[in-house]
């Protein structure tokens, strides 16, 4: 029955509903709220509460509010220091808004009372009865409400209020709870009531079975998975995968579009039915879902539109990022030729083997773009893993696929350019041969069917370009080295080194550092003093850093005065700015020395010379070799020792000179590792030189295997010790006969500065090492058992012989 209507202050809510009979602190900061309660104190000490329909709305309209309320007496108001006020209220009974009142200084509205039926009918009785029962196991099963709530409805037997006081227990929504407001017959809230604990009770009772299940699931793992495995009980128990479903079914539309062999569709669709048996926030569903990720992210087709094959335009863009370098152009270009003429061919497995700084790198990504291709680069320096290029089996935890595979889903096509980077560096442990796993990689006849331990499934890698780069071929195993295509890198002549630093380097330097646009002069004396003076090297990147060094002066000069002009990069701003030069133009010592020789070296940075010094004293007959030598060169000296023993009458020498001399052959740069057998026609001269007092010629230069009869062996590596020979200024090379095929690989511009001597034996190494003329007489193996006939002309005194000068008091 409804009553008067009255008029009171209004004090808007957030998110919070006060029932008639309940007792509750409210803190009040908005100012008309604050004047509302002024207000209130000031006449009946009533107050009308009603909640906000938008919590975050500052300024309500009667638009924002709901229209049934309570109204409340203030029982206590308190004053905080920050301006607010701490009031407790008490609800007294429902209330309908029927107008408000406008009014600048509080909120103001004319309520009317909801006059509620009290009366106890059987029907209600029986209803608060079921109500309490359920309250209580409510109580029981929520911690936060206090056991004294269930024992304080003992007293009340009005069904309103009964219905309110457990109304104000319960813990659901704010829409919800002003639903229970908003109903005046008491015994149709009673039944609503009852239908909301009951559903409350039911979603107790499941928390309560998940709380017992991921307890006994915390008493065997760790307490961090509290939350994941409360999470999955949940959905365990609700039935609510529609996120994971989501998942399922975009794996299922890439595997469509994958276009994958059909045991590989096969296989996909096998881990997809597995995934699905699965909790999602299990371990094995992760593990489950990567492969699958891995599966349909791998490129399984050919681009249908194709690639490019013009071998004018690969040629042209070969000839702009790289200059010289003909052979391995020219492989290129015969391999794109073949493709265009077959459509169909197996790829090459090429192997750039040269030092550092000649382009090995940078020629890949050449290649790639030649060719129209995704380029892709891995650095196999350092692995000494197997899975690294195999992949880790799924059993292990964070198992990956090799790098062969990643690379592939990097480049996203089925036929990238692949650089395998320092192919060389590998190495063997424990855990396998990664140069072994690359066996299958690099070998055409198998690696269509490429089996990575991740994977579990065949993968075409014949389409694929493989490029391999290496600075030494004798740290490569000897069956993977069968695999590839050997081509060498010597490095670059002075001139070459020009060309590229006109061409490529000096403009690419500009254009860091920001001096493109201005007029920089670096002129060709400069380029050169900058390759012979500062640089020793068979590649250019020390060249590049000294340019980048320059560039940078410039730079510095041209912020700190832009209106001076910038300065040519004379020879003279060279010295001032680079310092003094490391390096001389030609051969360190240019005076000719008793005991000292030229040889060449082939080291895995270039050609070097290599300077050997040989002194005597007297002694007993003791070698001594020193300069960090390895057994094969230590070798070489005792061969080279023995032979000018052999010949001793012709050179000069008294038989016994040796059991009177203590012997020492040393190489300079002693913390630099050394060996090979190709000092050995070296060394003897040396030893020549260092008894005989004749010095050897410093304008030759010479490399050769010596033995004991005074042949000489062929050697390796010429075409980089021939270099070395032309930086260093040495117009003669003394080379053995059997090298002399090697000659076409030389540049025509280092044969025009070096002249190149076969020699067969030590007797031609003498006659075009030293100026003075030995008189060696070339000798023949007597037959066995039969005395030498002749021994006129062992010695240099010999009848028509020249008798040499007499040389220094060395013995």
């Amino acid at each position: 029955m409804e009553s008067e209507t009255v008029e009171l202050p209004l004090l808007p809510l957030r998110d919070i509903i006060v029932f008639p009979f309940m007792v509750l602190p409210l803190f009040v900061g908005r100012d008309k709220s604050v004047r509302a309660l002024e207000k209130a104190m000031a006449e009946q000490k009533n107050i009308f509460l009603v909640a906000q329909k938008n919590p975050n709305t500052n300024e309500p309209t009667p638009s924002d509010l709901f229209e049934t309320g309570t109204i409340a007496n203030i029982l206590q108001i308190l004053k905080l220091t920050d301006g607010t006020m701490k009031v407790l209220v008490e609800g007294l009974q429902r209330g309908r808004i029927q107008m408000f009142r406008d009014n600048s200084e509080f909120n103001e509205v004319d309520v009317l009372k909801i006059e509620e039926n009290s009366r106890i009918t059987p029907d209600s009785k029986a209803l608060m009865r079921s109500l309490g029962t359920m309250f209580d196991q409510y109580v029981k099963l929520n911690q936060k409400i206090p056991l004294e709530a269930s024992s304080g409805l003992a007293g009340v037997a009005e069904p309103n209020r009964y219905a309110d006081t457990i109304a104000s227990y319960l813990v659901f929504k704010t829409k919800e709870k002003q639903d229970l407001l908003e109903v005046y017959d008491p015994s149709e809230r009673l039944k609503k009531l009852l239908g909301v604990l009951k559903s409350e009770l039911e979603i107790m009772k499941i928390e309560k079975r998940v709380h017992g299940r991921v307890r006994k699931q915390m008493e065997r793992s760790q307490k961090e998975f509290y939350l994941n495995e409360q999470i999955k009980a949940i959905q365990k128990e609700l039935g609510k995968r529609d996120e994971f479903k989501t998942d399922i079914d975009e794996l299922n539309q890439k595997i469509k579009k994958a276009k994958m062999p059909k045991d590989v569709h096969a296989k996909s669709l096998k881990e997809i039915k597995r995934l699905e048996m699965m909790q999602p926030m299990s371990a094995e569903a992760t593990v489950v879902r990567n492969y699958i990720e891995w599966l349909v992210d791998l490129p399984w087709k050919i681009d249908p539109k194709g690639e490019k094959i013009d071998v004018k335009d690969a040629k042209k863009i070969l000839d702009e990022d790289h200059y010289g370098l003909e052979k391995i152009k020219e492989r290129i270009l015969e391999y794109l030729a073949v493709m265009k003429l077959t459509k169909k061919i197996k790829g090459p497995i090429l192997c750039l083997v040269g030092p550092p700084g000649v382009g090995k790198t940078s020629l890949g990504q050449s290649i790639a773009r030649s060719m129209g291709r995704k380029f892709v680069r891995i650095s196999l320096g350092g692995v000494r893993d197997e899975a690294e290029i195999r992949g880790h089996r799924r059993t292990y935890i964070g198992a990956l696929p090799g790098k062969i595979i990643q690379g592939m889903k990097k480049a996203g096509t089925i036929n990238p350019v692949f650089l395998l980077d320092e192919v060389d560096k590998m190495s063997t442990d424990f855990r396998g041969d990664p140069s072994s796993a690359l066996l299958e990689v690099l070998d055409p006849e198998q690696n269509h069917t490429f089996n990575d331990h991740y994977m579990e499934v065949d993968y075409d890698l014949s389409h694929v370009l493989f490029v391999a780069t290496a600075n030494v071929l004798h740290t490569i195993p000897q069956p993977l080295q069968d695999r590839m295509e050997i081509i060498r890198l010597p490095g670059y002549t002075e001139l070459e080194k020009q060309v590229i630093a006109e061409k490529f380097l000096i403009p690419k330097k500009l254009e860091d550092h920001g001096l493109a646009k201005r007029k920089v002069n670096f002129p060709k004396n400069s380029i050169r003093k900058v390759i012979q003076e500062y640089t020793r090297e068979a590649g250019v990147r020390s060249l590049d850093r000294e340019i980048a060094a320059l560039c940078r002066k410039i730079a510095k000069q041209v912020v700190e005065n832009k209106k001076k002009p910038i300065p040519e990069i004379s020879p003279a701003f060279i010295k001032k700015h680079l310092g003094t030069p490391p390096y001389k133009k030609g051969p360190e010592e240019k005076v000719e020395e008793i005991g000292v020789a030229n040889g060449l070296a082939w080291t895995e940075f270039g050609g070097e010379l290599l300077t050997i010094e040989v002194a005597t004293a007297p002694g007993k007959g003791q070698l001594a070799l020193t300069g960090k030598l390895g057994d094969v060169m230590k070798e070489s000296a005792h061969a080279a020792l023995s032979y000018v023993r052999s010949r001793a009458d012709d050179l000069g020498l008294k038989k016994d000179f040796y059991q009177k001399q203590d012997f020492h052959i040393h190489l300079p740069e002693g913390a630099i590792p050394k060996d090979g057998p190709s000092a050995g026609i070296t060394m003897a001269c040396a030893l020549v030189s260092a008894l005989t007092g004749w010095p050897v010629n410093k304008d030759v230069s010479m490399t050769g295997e010596v033995t004991l009869t005074g042949k000489v062996l062929p050697i390796g590596g010429l075409k980089e010790k021939a270099f070395a020979a032309h930086r260093s200024k040495i117009p003669t090379i003394l080379i053995p006969k059997e090298n002399e095929k090697d000659l076409a690989d030389i540049p025509a511009v280092v044969k025009r500065s070096v002249q190149f001597i076969s020699v067969t034996n030590m007797d031609d190494v003498i006659e075009n090492a030293f100026e003075h003329k030995f008189n060696l007489s070339r000798k023949k193996t007597p037959p066995r058992g039969k005395p030498r006939a002749g021994k006129g002309n062992k010695r240099p005194g010999a009848p028509g012989v020249k008798p040499p000068s007499p040389r220094p008091p060395l013995n």
